[in-house]
């Protein structure tokens, strides 16, 4: 592909109508302290409410229930029990929410909260009740928060449905979004982790994702407070682009690199969208 035909790609983003943005915990956080970052915080919820000053749909994925309450009851980061990281999750979703109200408000923007869990997805009946209410939010003008419902769900907690980097793109799915953005704590895909490979190149475009590219996954992730890869990343790159919206991968450290994405210019990696009218999400869950 050349230059040029990269170029025109990336300004088509201008014209994305409903944009689910992905923040993870390694973003929200101050890594040496594990308090929340409130400065980045209101950078990234006053990108949004320009979106939606735009006339644009947006949806937000944050997670960091669990290490707000972990630190909120001074409970060790690495504490990895079930019921500890459940009640943490329970404590910190509250806090952070109040967090989240409070800024959007400041904007002039309503917010509401989506809790989902696996069932929520695999669920004929659970995944068209949810599709319904971000529809009627969206309507409503509201820009729905969403995480994973980790107080009551086990897996969700242990393995998680691919932790909220997928959940980000299985919310794509369920709200037709045209573009999915997911803040991550590196630039986008490399040929190999930079982190430990000097010789990795970094990849600006994807039009098809296959075999090759989905094997450059790595399972871990460089921060203690963050739980998804690049593996998981690719898995979200399948069913959005599947589902037909586009998916940028970009540093989160600088959250207004999101209105320079919806600008066209070049941040991140881009994976263009091959829309699969065959791609059933419930069945992509069961099988992953």
């Amino acid at each position: 592909m050349s230059e040029n035909q990269k170029d025109d790609l990336r300004k088509l983003l201008k014209n994305k109508k409903r944009i689910v943005v992905k923040i993870g915990s390694s973003s929200l956080h101050h890594m040496k302290t594990g308090e929340l970052n409130l400065t980045k915080m209101e950078r990234l919820v006053r990108e949004l409410c320009e979106l939606k000053n735009q006339g644009k749909d947006v949806i937000l994925v944050s997670s960091g229930a669990i290490a707000v309450g972990k630190k909120s009851m001074n409970i060790d980061p690495d504490k990895k029990d079930i019921p500890t990281k459940q009640a943490c999750a329970a404590i910190g979703q509250a806090r952070l929410m109040m967090i989240y109200q409070k800024l959007f408000a400041e904007y002039n923007h309503v917010t509401a909260q989506i809790l989902m869990t696996k069932n929520t997805i695999v669920d004929d009946v659970n995944r068209r009740n949810a599709h319904n209410t971000f529809t009627a939010l969206l309507e409503m003008g509201v820009i729905p928060v969403v995480n994973e419902n980790d107080t009551v769900a086990i897996h969700e907690v242990e393995d998680t449905i691919g932790d909220n980097d997928f959940l980000s793109a299985v919310v794509s799915v369920l709200v037709d979004a045209d573009l999915l953005i997911l803040l991550s704590d590196i630039d986008g895909l490399y040929t190999d982790d930079p982190r430990e490979n000097k010789e990795a190149k970094f990849i600006d475009i994807v039009e098809q994702l296959n075999d090759q590219l989905l094997d450059m996954g790595k399972e871990t992730t460089g921060s203690k407070i963050g739980t998804g890869g690049m593996s998981a990343k690719l898995h979200a790159a399948v069913v959005a682009t599947s589902a037909g919206a586009d998916m940028v991968i970009a540093n989160g450290a600088d959250v207004r690199v999101i209105h320079k994405i919806i600008e066209g210019k070049n941040y991140g990696t881009l994976f263009k969208a091959n829309k699969d009218h065959n791609f059933d999400i419930a069945d992509y869950i069961s099988k992953n």
